[in-house]
């Protein structure tokens, strides 16, 4: 049995290396999104008018279901939340 390192969980999980990507992206902004509900107090309830979507959806992200989430309504809800979103581009290594 061989022992491959990853630097990422999701290098390890996903068929792709363009599935990864993906889901570190949704991952940082799912966390962002958390830990501004969490640091504010907002209800779920709020939280869900303010993005526009139903209060079950905004459970669903604090419960961490990243599968149901889609980069762009993560920024959407992240840019109605307030946050910044900033991106850098590399060169793979």
């Amino acid at each position: 049995m061989s022992k491959q390192r990853f630097t990422s969980v999701w290098d390890a999980i996903e068929d792709t290396p363009e599935e990864a990507e993906n889901m570190k992206l949704r991952s940082v902004l799912m966390t962002a999104l958390k830990n501004h509900l969490t640091r504010t107090g907002m209800s779920q309830t709020q939280a869900a008018k303010l993005f526009g979507v139903t209060q079950p959806r905004v459970s669903d992200l604090m419960r961490g279901k990243i599968n149901l989430f889609g980069l762009d309504a993560l920024v959407n809800m992240a840019a109605a939340a307030g946050l910044h979103i900033e991106m850098r581009v590399l060169e793979a290594a």
